[in-house]
């Protein structure tokens, strides 16, 4: 479960080496958007440098995109032991995904490097990527979990980028039943933009676990610890799974397939849901103890 991942900036030292000591669950170093053109390519040094480096967490870098001239100098220069995978910023095909996929596969080879190991993460952020989101999810084993991107997303349909976040739910929504359908991991929600709302950013990752997402993308160092702690279910939630577990194998020993705790009706899909909100949790602890 990938709970935060926190974007650096792959030509800044200082802001890479901060980021991965903030306890993100994983951390993207941006040869895109964060990177000035000028520096584009001097910066697959410092990221793969960096990544090298001991840490406690998942550590990926996000190319430029297919349409530019530096994707394939990005792709050739980071797929190296050290980095877990790459982010394609403005995925729109599949056939884009193949193309990535089949690139990395040359680098793996000539790296030594066990084939297929390396992630690929699609950043949908466009009214094509979406168009095509269910080919996308499906595209390569190497496609384990989608994430999406609200500022270029709502630039692209003129929609307004408002705190609610009401004008990409339907997108959101379309990102997780496309990672249901191809069988891969919950999609990992847009960033925050409003840096100065904790209150909302609160509520905002609130919405992000309860619509089925496994994390959020956060772009300040501010908003990692948050993530955290708010995408794990509530003592509550975690207590009423473990009744509810409980309850349902006794009854289940039984011959009994449908009984009432705290007053809802439990049944198989019930019972399902709570023992995969417990193996989350039980994840989460796991991870969390990595990190010490």
């Amino acid at each position: 479960m990938i709970r935060s991942m926190l974007f650096a900036p792959g030509n800044h030292l200082l802001r890479i080496q901060k980021a991965l000591a903030l306890g993100a669950d994983a951390v993207v170093l941006d040869l895109e958007d964060a990177c000035p053109e000028s520096e584009k390519i001097s910066a697959r040094e410092s990221v793969l440098a960096a990544l090298r480096e001991p840490r406690n967490c998942l550590g990926y870098v996000r190319i430029n995109s297919l349409e530019t001239t530096y994707a394939f100098g990005d792709i050739q220069a980071v797929v190296q032991p050290g980095v877990d995978g790459l982010m394609l910023s403005k995925a729109e095909s599949a056939e884009q995904l193949r193309r990535v996929d089949w690139a990395i596969s040359q680098w793996e080879r000539e790296c030594g490097m066990p084939e297929g190991g390396f992630d690929l993460i699609p950043l949908l952020e466009t009214a094509l990527g979406f168009a095509n989101i269910f080919e996308i999810a499906a595209a390569c084993p190497r496609v384990k979990r989608l994430a999406i991107g609200s500022a270029d997303l709502t630039y692209d349909l003129g929609l307004d980028h408002t705190a609610g976040e009401e004008e990409i739910l339907y997108y959101r929504g379309l990102a997780v039943h496309a990672s249901r359908t191809a069988r891969i991991e919950a999609p990992i929600d847009a960033a925050w933009l409003r840096l100065n709302d904790n209150e909302g950013y609160q509520n905002a990752v609130s919405r992000t676990r309860s619509q089925g997402f496994q994390g959020r993308l956060c772009i300040h160092p501010n908003q990692v610890a948050l993530a955290n702690e708010s995408m794990r279910p509530t003592k509550q939630a975690v207590d009423q799974a473990h009744r509810i577990d409980d309850a349902f194998r006794q009854a289940e020993s039984q011959g009994i397939a449908a009984i009432q705790v705290d007053g809802l009706l439990v049944d198989h899909p019930i019972a399902l849901n709570a023992r995969t909100l417990l193996a989350l949790v039980e994840q989460i602890d796991a991870r969390e103890l990595l990190k010490r």
